[in-house]
């Protein structure tokens, strides 16, 4: 018994380690593949978002191929009308903002950097001047020959980057059908690889990851969208020339916690400030603010998203960055739904650790004594006296 119980404690090391060496690999490996795998990860994310719908249609009798037609098609339909609405308007408030920035400068070394200076006592314009500018060059020019030679570098590749995004947006339709009509294909697969003992715990996970990632995310792009009308209707209404592009970047920012809110704050104040110079306009856009996240917090939130994810706004804010940071625009896809099915695991952990010796200890758990039981004996009947 003393020599097969440390066999069995290396054997396990070693399948220990064989895993994490494997998972070293996979993330080595996404990290390598990040920019090709993008397109088949945001595809598998509108195949797994639009594939309920598509059991819906097929339950009421039409087959798997029509139903994915349909979603397929309704898709397409709401991305062109998307652009078709959006990308005018969009182009006109670049061209908006293109004209506005002499203002934004003269606002910037007229007003801000003054009262800056005379707040903190720096000389904040002296390092604005053209010829400290000119000398600061011809002091780091070797500096700035290097950056001048890596920016001829990118431009020379910009051709290959550019076919490879028109590449991507022309294989992201077809990838989204394929697991539009093939995601059951794909799950039972997978679901056949699990080990038998552990199919039952596996496909509560996954499940419960499903259904808490699914909701998110529909509920927080319907968010983003309500929040982006209603932000630029509102800054356009108080009269900002660039209302709209505000508003349409605070909704997609509200994504992340906290950020799109602060986007309306600073840059509809900053806005409001150049375009007018006064408080009554400065006020109106805090009075959108305040309407937005009245609705957000008490409308949206709760009807829409609620705490379906179960994660703080600290972990989602460190989720994307992190994900952004490691593997680029890819980690950003992926960073939510790791972060989310990692909130079940750990729930998962934290049941099974409740469950186990070391949180309830070595001594049982105490049982209740039930009350005594009272029986009750029979009285014998009186006997009658012996005779005298």
């Amino acid at each position: 018994m003393s020599d097969a119980t440390p066999l069995h404690e290396i054997a396990r090391f070693y399948r220990r380690l064989q895993w994490t060496a494997v998972a070293l690999l996979a993330g080595w490996l996404l990290w390598l593949l990040a920019p090709v795998l993008s397109p088949f990860v945001f595809a598998a994310l509108l195949g797994w978002l639009g594939d309920p719908l598509v059991d819906r249609i097929e339950r009421r009798g039409l087959s798997r191929n029509v139903a994915v037609l349909l979603v397929f098609g309704g898709m397409m339909l709401v991305l062109v009308l998307a652009l078709l609405l959006l990308l005018p308007l969009l182009e006109r408030q670049i061209v908006t903002l293109v004209q506005s920035l002499p203002r934004y400068r003269d606002w910037l070394v007229g007003t801000v950097l003054p009262w800056l200076e005379r707040r903190t006592g720096l000389q904040l314009l002296a390092w604005l001047d053209p010829e400290r500018l000119i000398e600061l060059v011809r002091s780091h020019w070797q500096q700035a020959g290097g950056m001048a030679k890596t920016v001829l570098g990118y431009l020379s590749r910009s051709g290959f980057a550019l076919l490879g995004v028109v590449a991507n947006v022309v294989l992201l339709p077809v990838l989204t059908f394929f697991f539009l009509r093939d995601w059951d294909l794909f799950v039972e697969r997978i679901a056949a690889l699990v080990p038998r003992d552990h199919e039952a715990t596996v496909s509560r996970l996954a499940q419960a990851s499903s259904d808490v990632l699914g909701a998110f995310l529909r509920g927080q792009f319907l968010v983003m969208l309500i929040l982006g009308v209603l932000y630029g209707i509102g800054l356009w209404a108080v009269g900002l020339d660039l209302g709209v592009l505000i508003g349409v970047l605070a909704g997609a920012l509200t994504f992340v916690p906290y950020l799109g809110p602060a986007t309306v704050v600073v840059f509809g104040g900053i806005a409001a400030l150049v375009q007018y110079g006064d408080w009554p306009h400065l006020l109106g856009v805090l009075a959108v603010f305040g309407v937005g996240q009245v609705i957000e917090s008490y409308f949206l939130t709760p009807k829409l998203v609620g705490d379906r994810i179960g994660l703080h706004p600290v972990a989602v804010i460190f989720a994307v960055l992190a994900g952004g940071q490691l593997f680029g625009f890819l980690g950003m896809l992926l960073a939510l739904p790791v972060a989310a099915v990692t909130n079940v695991l750990l729930h998962y952990a934290v049941e099974r650790y409740r469950a186990s010796r070391i949180y309830q200890g070595e001594q049982p758990v105490p049982v209740e004594a039930a009350p005594p039981v009272m029986i009750e004996t029979a009285t014998p009947p009186p006997q009658d006296p012996p005779p005298a």
